[in-house]
């Protein structure tokens, strides 16, 4: 039917570094895809940035970057809610309720905080840490999301997020929407390292030639192409074998639109060498208009600032009827 309610959609990426090409492949087409289909939520999370030491400056610089860039790729403010997290305050509201209805044990059973606190050591876990699980329900809640973009990392937080609001649901009567993890194309959910292609390609990759930035040069792209690992012998084909060779077919394949299977055709008799130069001059010309999009909207921070006000009051009158009826079930004067 026409008039059918369109499913809500919500993500959100943490601005604690630079988006890099295994994001916006993994990640960030699909967010500009689901617009069409879906009513969009679209967050700058800046308050799970805290849960780590940041420098306020940098924080301030990077939410500007990455709402620039959600914008460059092609998020859409007519479409989409676009807006910096702390600019809905609501979002802290609801946690501190949501808190209030998490056991211990659920939130101390994940395994990313296990992950994080044993790198940061005793003295480096703040109350932020273990309960960023909790904020990222209050998100996800907040907009009565329907589904939410996630890796297979993040699904035990979606989980999280589905008993929090089921508890409150048996609770309280119904009121919030139970959200389902959306793992997107699985065919391009990944990309690896140009150094390393058994490791994920990752913005604190310590080989930063592993690693390509969506706002590299040219120039830096084709270097870093150039110096990507391959495999033996000479063969270009996606092979258990060859993960160097299958990381740079996945990557021609994302950036251009064409399949694996054709590419493998298309490079066949091609020597390495030709092959990591054609998959980069491809990503330079695929990251081109995403890096001339970006610098236009860096340069007037007048009009970024009035999406992201636009995109936060969009936000907050829907963050606040949730939150006006979460507020009545709990018995608060409103």
């Amino acid at each position: 039917m026409d008039n059918e309610k369109r499913k809500i959609v919500y993500s959100a990426l943490k601005p604690t570094g630079d988006l890099q090409l295994g994001n916006y492949i993994g990640a960030l087409k699909n967010m500009v895809a689901l617009q069409d289909e879906y009513d969009c939520v679209y967050t700058v999370a800046d308050m799970h940035s805290l849960t780590v030491d940041t420098v306020p400056a940098d924080l301030r610089r990077r939410s500007y970057d990455f709402m620039a860039l959600f914008l460059a790729i092609g998020l859409d403010p007519e479409k989409s809610a676009l807006f910096v997290q702390s600019h809905v305050p609501a979002h802290a509201e609801l946690t501190w309720i949501l808190n209030c209805n998490t056991m211990m044990g659920e939130a101390s059973r994940m395994t990313q905080f296990k992950d994080k606190s044993r790198k940061a050591g005793k003295a480096g876990i703040n109350v932020g840490l273990f309960d960023y699980p909790v904020l990222m329900a209050a998100d996800i809640l907040l907009y009565q999301a329907d589904l939410v973009p996630v890796g297979k990392d993040q699904m035990q937080h979606i989980e999280l997020a589905r008993t929090i609001a089921e508890r409150f649901n048996n609770r309280y009567s119904p009121t919030f929407t139970v959200p389902a993890g959306y793992l997107g194309n699985k065919s391009t959910s990944k990309i690896y390292s140009l150094t390393d292609p058994s490791a994920k390609m990752g913005k604190t990759d310590d080989n930063l030639n592993g690693v390509v930035f969506l706002l590299d040069e040219p120039e830096t792209i084709m270097r870093k192409f150039g110096r990507a690992v391959t495999d033996s012998g000479n063969e270009v084909k996606a092979s258990p074998s060859k993960p160097g060779i299958t990381n740079l077919l996945g990557i021609y394949a994302a950036v251009t639109g064409k399949t694996v299977k054709v590419a493998e055709k298309e490079f066949s008799g091609a020597s390495y060498a030709a092959f990591k130069t054609a998959v980069g001059e491809a990503v330079v010309e695929h990251l081109r208009p995403i890096r001339e999009a970006y610098r236009r909207y860096m340069a007037d921070k007048g009009e970024l600032e009035r999406i992201m006000k636009s995109g936060a009051e969009k936000a907050a009158g829907i963050a606040r009827r949730t939150l006006s009826k979460v507020y009545r079930k709990v018995g608060f004067v409103i």
